[in-house]
């Protein structure tokens, strides 16, 4: 079978992945935090994961792959997970993005999922996300899996999103910005959901 990255697994025991083996289930993720590691796990994707913790007193779960991730934890079937469960997606496009594997397939995965995607363009211009040539000529990548990230690139492209200059901006401003948005729509699929039982309930 393969997962929503599109790479190939097998199967897993879902008390597995929960971590009930280990001490108690996890609690299902809220967030999930697509970023280039090298660009910005020690700074606007590391504070924005603490932002969320802090601003809904740890009731908001983030996926973020450093602070998620257990040794012993499977790379390619957490990070899916991570992706399955999660309400809202959070890109953070840098210089370096898209020289990652795993960026890429995160990205076209959460699009494919049709997930509330907030894009922040740290260093980078929204008519910056294409794919570049050097992907797209590698062997590295099926046919289907360029076309994907295309087509996810292309979807986010054109999604308001916001934009931060490392070298003028002011980076709590950023997070807290984003923190914010990020409430918000969570707040927002919180209240969709009751009205979306009740219509199913009325129609039975």
């Amino acid at each position: 079978m393969r997962n929503l990255l599109g790479y190939r697994v097998e199967s897993i025991d879902e008390d597995e992945m929960s971590g009930s083996g280990g001490g108690g289930a996890r609690a299902p993720y809220d967030v999930f935090i697509n970023h280039r590691g090298v660009d910005t796990k020690h700074n606007v994707a590391r504070l924005l994961y603490d932002r969320l913790e802090h601003l809904s007193g740890g009731r908001v779960r983030s996926f973020l792959d450093n602070k998620s991730m257990r040794p012993g934890d499977r790379l390619e079937e957490s990070i899916s997970k991570g992706i399955e469960q999660c309400r809202v997606g959070v890109a953070i496009f840098s210089k370096r993005y898209f020289d990652s594997d795993f960026c890429l397939h995160e990205l076209a995965s959460l699009v494919e999922a049709r997930k509330i995607i907030i894009p922040i363009f740290y260093g980078i211009k929204p008519s910056e996300l294409l794919l570049p040539e050097a992907v797209v000529e590698s062997n590295a990548h099926a046919p289907r899996d360029i076309e994907r990230f295309r087509l996810a690139l292309r979807e986010v492209k054109y999604t308001v999103g916001l934009t931060y200059d490392p070298a003028t901006g002011d980076l709590a401003e950023l997070v807290n910005k984003a923190a914010d948005v990020v409430m918000e729509r969570i707040h927002e699929t919180e209240m969709r959901a009751p009205r979306r039982q009740m219509m199913i309930a009325s129609r039975l």
